[in-house]
This record gives structure tokens, sequence and C-alpha cells, in this order.
């Protein structure tokens, strides 16, 4: 059932972007967002925020320097699912008009929410050769904890090679911190980051080369089991860009099994001047989906089944709409699971028991049950314009999204509003 009554949670007159994962504690009590009131907009945001879902109190828990229209920038804030800590991206503390924020030139911070306004780095960067194995030397973004919290996955640009090549990433705990030399647009981190993801620039038609690695999720909540039994912890699902045999981009989906005693061995995938990082030796990527026309273009992030056994993503069907799909991942079936006359609009997301699906299309929250194969509306469309992926809290009793409110001078800002689900 949905409670007829969805409430704002938010209210001042500012922007209040949600990511599209992790935006609870782990505790339910705290929802995390940043300041944009566009999502364009992350190279001019300052804020990192937190509101409480049952009192409305909002708090600034993090807030840049010096911030101008090139930077630094803050944005796309997640919590981990096992501590009280969020990691967000981050621009570079010196960007200005040359080099202003950008793809290859953030970070992924951290604030401690009890530590308020005392940020930390989780991965090192280094643009100083030679380059210190565990760093990397451009941007990481669109950050996602692993279910039990340990690694962290994210889409990466180098800065110094391939600009526009995309890849998928990880970081692993380690015990001690990755040092950098201390140099303009260097920074230590806390964990140790590597490339899992192989792109080239111009890929084979017909080959399962792809040109860019993205949008990914982690599969299952402690990983999947293959047919001959063996239990991978941590696995990567991840969307590629292929060239199908007439030269057509395709999008299929991928899987990378994560080895962290791999990684951490091979120092020399940080790589040299001129050349990109590689993936680490023994790590390899695999192609799932063999479909005719792919995934939607439409920008979202795959979701993986508690189990492991199925991924979600949008799909377009014979007449272009957007529907949800699911994917078998041991034979990369794809099989549809809406048939709606219209077409969803953003990301979406499944909740933490694997049975609800959150999306929004025609400016409402629409929720399928995935027991019974039946969709609800769930919001009305008397008030602004609803944007982004809803997200469940970790019990699966409240759906939050983010909806353009008037304020009482008459402008539109980003807030966050939440359904009660029973």
């Amino acid at each position: 059932m949905v409670s007829k009554k969805n409430n704002d949670l938010t209210v001042f007159s500012s922007g209040h972007t949600l990511h599209h994962n992790g935006v609870f504690s782990k505790d339910g009590h705290w929802i995390v967002y940043d300041g944009r009131n566009d999502d364009t907009k992350i190279g001019e945001t300052s804020q990192i925020g937190i509101v409480n879902v049952l009192t409305g109190e909002e708090k600034i828990i993090y807030k840049t320097q010096n911030q101008t229209i090139y930077g630094p920038g803050v944005g796309a804030v997640s919590f981990s699912p096992t501590e009280d800590k969020v990691i967000f991206i981050h621009g570079l503390s010196d960007a200005n008009a040359e080099k202003p924020y950008g793809m290859s030139r953030r970070t992924g911070v951290g604030i401690d929410i009890n530590l308020p306004h005392r940020p930390f780095f989780y991965d090192a960067r280094d643009v100083s050769f030679p380059y210190t194995p565990g760093s990397l030397r451009g941007g990481t973004h669109s950050h996602c904890w692993s279910g039990d919290g340990q690694l962290i996955s994210f889409t990466y640009n180098d800065e110094m090679v391939d600009t526009e090549l995309r890849v998928v990433g990880v970081m692993i705990p380690v015990a001690q911190q990755i040092m950098v030399d201390s140099v303009q647009g260097n920074n230590t981190g806390t964990m140790f980051s590597s490339i899992v993801t192989d792109v080239v620039r111009n890929p084979v038609p017909g080959s399962d080369q792809i040109n860019k690695a993205f949008d990914e999720c982690w599969i299952g909540k402690k990983g999947y089991t293959l047919h001959s039994g063996e239990h991978i912890p941590y696995a990567i699902a991840f969307q590629g860009n292929t060239l199908n045999k007439e030269g057509k981009q395709i999008t299929e989906v991928f899987v990378v099994h994560i080895d962290s005693e791999k990684i951490l061995r091979d120092l020399n995938a940080v790589g040299k001047p001129g050349g990109r990082p590689r993936i680490p030796q023994g790590v390899q990527q695999k192609r799932i989906t063999f479909s005719e026309k792919g995934l939607s273009d439409t920008r979202h992030w795959l979701r993986s089944s508690p189990d492991g056994k199925f991924l979600y993503a949008l799909i377009k069907d014979q007449n272009e709409y957007n529907q949800l799909g699911q994917i078998d991942i041991s034979s990369g079936k794809i099989t549809l699971l809406t048939n709606n006359n219209f077409s969803i609009d953003y990301p979406f997301n499944l909740n933490n028991g694997g049975n609800q699906i959150a999306y929004v299309a025609q400016n409402s929250v629409y929720l399928l049950d995935l027991r019974k194969g039946s969709t609800v509306q769930i919001t009305s469309k008397e008030k602004g314009k609803i944007v982004g992926a809803p997200c469940f809290s970790p019990s699966d009793h409240m759906l939050v999204f983010n909806q353009y409110i008037k304020d009482q001078s008459g402008n539109n800002f980003l807030q966050i509003r939440k359904v009660e689900l029973y």
C-alpha cells in the first residue's frame, strides 16, 4: 500500500539534488543531497547537506572555499551503507577560467556526518611521474559502495591521455594511505584506486571491444554464484558501447569480477606517461548481452537483484518507449517487465528487498511490483517537474524523489519530497 499523502522534506529556497544511489544514511534517519538546482551545474555548486526524514532539519556538512562559476564544485553525494560517511564529487581546489571543473579534474571526497566540514580524499590523484600505484590522474565520479560498504566503484576520465574515453574503476581499502608528491593537482587518498574495464578508441565492428564503459552497479548485495558453484564476492556490471557488424553503436552489458589481490599486486597498472592506466593482470571483462538494439540511450544506471541473479536496465520497445527490462546474468536473456504506452524518463531504483522498482514517467512516480507484475502511480501531477531517480529508504518503507517547487517569490527550487510506503 501507498500513503495518499506525500510530504515536502526540504523547504528552503535552494537546490537539493539527490544522487541516483545511496541517499539514505544506514539508519534511515538522514538523506544527503548537494546544492544544485540544475543537474548540469556541479562545477558551480558549493554545498553538501543532509536533512532529517522525521523533523525536516537541514544541516550543511560541507562547503567549498573560494567557489566560482569555474569550480571547485561539489555534487553527486551518497552514503556508505555501513558508516555515517558520504562520498561526493569534488573539483580541484585551484579551478579557474583556464582549467575549470571538468570530467577529468575531480576526485572523491568524504565527510563523516558526525565531523562536518572536515573533508578527506578517498582516491589519490597523482599527475607527476613516476605515478604512484593506487593513484589515478584524472577524475572519478558517480561513486557507489559495494553492498558491504568495503569497496567503491566509479567512472573515470583520465586527465593526461584520451580525456573523452570513459572507463569504470574501483577503490579498495588498504592499511596505509596512498601517499603522493605534494605538487599542484595532487592529493593523497585513503583507498587504492584502479581501472577495471578496457576501452579502445575505435572498436572493431562486430567485436566485443568498447569505446566507453559507464553507469555500473555492484552485482548482488554479497556478490553472486556462478553455474559452477563458485561464489564471486565482488563483481560489477556495466554498460559498454560496442559497434555492431554494420558499424552502428550498440550499448550492451558487461561484467567484471573484482579480485582485490590481483589488483593490489599489479603495481604497473598505474601506467606511464603517454598512456592511460590499464586493467591489472588477471582482471578481465566479459560481455553478457548480445541484443539487436542494445540498452536505451536515456542515461540510467544498471541495478542488480539482491542475490545477483538478475540485472535491470532501460530498454526501448518497438515504439521507442523506454521500458524496464530484466537481464538474466547467466544467460544474458532480456525480458521486458513493463508495457507502458509512454516512456520512462529518468534512472530508476530497485528497493532493498528486490521486489519493487520506482521510476519517473509523465511527471509522476510509479511503483512496479515485481512479484505481481503490476504498476501503480503513487504521485499526482498538481505540482512542478519531477526529475531524477526515486530512492528507497533502507527499510523500504519510504520513497524520496526530487521535484521543482515554487517558493513564495515564485522561483522554482529543487526540493526533496517523500512518500510513505506500507
